[in-house]
C-alpha cells in the first residue's frame, strides 16, 4: 500500500495523514490488520470532509476506502441500491436521478462518501421531515479486524447497526451499503425565499413554513447586532413536478492557493453580510432552481476551504432544544457579534423529532447553527468557552464531525451512550477526536 498525506477540511488541526489505499472489498480485514501490526491502529478515511479531528487516526495512518467507488445492484423499480463504501452522494445522484430517484438525505455537500455519510450519520435541510441519513440505510457489511465481514441491518448484529451509524468510524470499516432512495420528477427545485430582520421572524417563519415544505434553512447574519440580532434569509424548497430530470454539467470555479492569512475577516464579513442581505427584497419569492444550487452553493467552488489561509478553521455547529432554542440561540449570536469574527456562510435551521437509529448520532428536536471561524489563539481559549458554556446550560450539544476543540467533560455529557460505542470499538480502530475524549 502506497501512502500520500491527506487532512482533514478545517486543515485544524494541521496533523496530516498517511494515506493508504484500499483497492477491494476482499482485502479490506488484511489492510485493516497489516496497518495495526505496523502502526498499532487505524482508521477508515473517505472524501476528508469531516471538519475537525474526528476523521484522524490516532496513529495518523488511515485506510483510505475512496477507490471502494463501484455500485453493485440497483433496482429503478423500487429505488434500492447497493454500493461500496467509497461511492460519493456525487456519483449516485448522477446515476439515480435520470431515473426519477434522489437521496433521501444530504448534507451540504456532494463530495462525501457513503461510508462517511454513515459515520457522521449526516442531516439534511429536511431532518424536520425524514430524519438523518441512517434512517434510509437498509443495511451494511461492517468489516471488523476481530470478526470478519459482518452483515448489519435493524435486524441482524442491531447493536452494531446503531453503533457505526453515527459512530466515527471507529466500530469497523463499512464495505458496502443498501440505501432507500426517494422517487422525484426533477432534478429542480421550486423554492420560497424570504428576507426576515430578527431571530423572532426566524422561528415565526420556521413555524408557518416547516410543515409545508420538505426542505428548509435560513443564512443568518453573524454580526447583526440589537433589535437585528438573527437576521437574514429563510429558504424553502420542494422537488418540483415539471418532468426535467437533467444533470447539469456546470463549470467550477477553483481557489487556486492557499493565501498566507484568511480572506474571511471582520471587514470582509461585514461588506459581505450586508450586501448579501440587501441583495434579498422584503416579502416572499417565488422561483425554480437546480438543485446543485439549493442543496450545495459551496461545491461550485472547489477547495474552498483554501479561503481561510494557512491556519484553517473551526466549525462551531450546535443544537439547542426546541424549548430553550430562541433565548440560546440569541445569547450565541450575541456572543458571536461581539466578537467580530465568524462566517459568511451561517446556517440555521430546525431539527426534528424524529430519532435517530444511531446511538451518537448528533440532532435532536431544536435549532441548529453552524458557522465558520478562522483559527486563530482567542478561537479555544475565549470565544468557544463562552459558547460552549451557553449551549450546555440550555441541554444542546455540539456536533462531533464538525468538531475540534470539545472536552472530554462535555462530549460524555452530551453523549452519554458513548460507552456503548467504546464497548463494541474495534480494537484496530481509534481516531484522534476519539482518544481525545472517550480514551483519557
Amino acid at each position: 500500500m502506497t501512502a500520500e498525506k491527506v487532512e482533514c477540511w478545517g486543515r485544524y488541526p494541521p496533523i496530516k495523514q498517511s494515506s493508504h489505499e484500499c483497492f477491494w472489498r476482499n482485502d479490506i480485514p488484511q489492510d485493516i490488520l497489516h496497518l495495526a501490526s505496523e502502526h498499532g491502529s487505524t482508521l477508515p478515511f473517505g472524501k476528508g470532509r469531516s471538519y475537525g479531528d474526528s476523521c484522524l487516526a490516532a496513529t495518523d495512518h488511515v485506510l483510505n476506502m475512496c477507490s471502494l467507488d463501484r455500485m453493485i445492484s440497483v433496482n429503478w423499480e423500487s429505488g434500492l441500491v447497493v454500493a461500496e463504501s467509497g461511492v460519493t452522494l456525487e456519483t449516485i445522484l448522477s446515476i439515480a436521478i435520470p431515473h426519477g430517484w434522489f437521496l433521501p438525505v444530504t448534507p451540504g455537500t456532494k463530495y462525501v462518501t457513503l461510508g462517511g455519510a454513515i459515520a457522521n450519520d449526516v442531516h439534511g435541510k429536511n431532518h424536520h421531515v425524514s430524519g438523518t441519513f441512517g434512517c434510509h440505510v437498509r443495511s451494511f457489511s461492517l468489516v471488523r479486524s476481530d470478526r470478519g465481514p459482518v452483515t448489519c441491518s435493524p435486524d441482524e448484529n442491531a447493536d452494531l447497526f446503531s453503533a457505526t451509524i453515527g459512530g466515527l468510524g471507529l466500530s469497523g470499516v463499512i464495505a458496502w451499503v443498501e440505501l432507500q432512495l426517494i422517487p422525484i420528477k426533477s432534478s429542480n427545485i421550486d423554492t420560497t425565499t424570504v428576507r426576515f430582520g430578527s431571530l423572532r421572524e426566524f422561528f415565526d417563519l420556521s413555524n408557518d413554513l416547516d410543515e409545508q415544505n420538505e426542505y428548509t434553512v435560513a443564512w443568518v447574519d453573524c454580526l447583526a447586532r440589537g433589535q437585528s440580532t438573527g437576521r437574514g434569509i429563510y429558504m424553502a424548497g420542494n422537488h418540483a413536478t415539471d418532468n426535467s430530470l437533467d444533470i447539469k454539467r456546470e463549470r467550477k470555479l477553483t481557489v487556486p492557493f492557499t493565501p498566507p492569512v484568511s480572506a474571511i475577516n471582520r471587514l470582509s464579513l461585514r461588506i459581505f453580510n450586508s450586501s448579501y442581505y440587501r441583495l434579498h427584497k422584503k416579502g416572499r419569492h417565488a422561483s425554480t432552481v437546480y438543485f446543485d444550487k439549493f442543496f450545495y452553493p459551496l461545491d461550485g467552488i472547489l477547495k474552498w476551504n483554501r479561503i481561510y489561509g494557512r491556519r484553517g478553521f473551526q466549525q462551531f455547529q450546535c443544537v439547542i432544544p426546541e424549548h430553550n432554542a430562541e433565548i440560546a440561540m440569541r445569547e450565541v449570536l450575541d456572543t458571536i457579534a461581539k466578537n467580530g469574527s465568524g462566517s459568511f456562510l451561517a446556517v440555521l435551521k430546525r431539527c426534528g423529532a424524529i430519532k435517530s437509529p444511531g446511538l451518537i448520532s448528533f440532532p435532536i428536536h431544536g435549532i441548529s447553527l453552524a458557522l465558520d471561524f478562522p483559527q486563530n489563539s482567542p478561537l479555544n481559549l475565549k470565544l468557544f468557552p463562552q459558547l460552549d458554556a451557553i449551549v450546555k446550560h440550555a441541554s444542546g450539544r455540539l456536533y462531533p464531525a464538525k468538531d475540534a476543540h470539545m472536552s472530554a467533560t462535555d462530549f460524555r455529557t452530551y453523549y452519554p451512550d458513548w460507552e456503548k460505542i467504546e464497548s463494541v470499538r474495534d480494537p484496530s480502530l481509534c481516531s484522534r477526536f476519539w482518544k481525545r475524549v472517550a480514551i483519557t
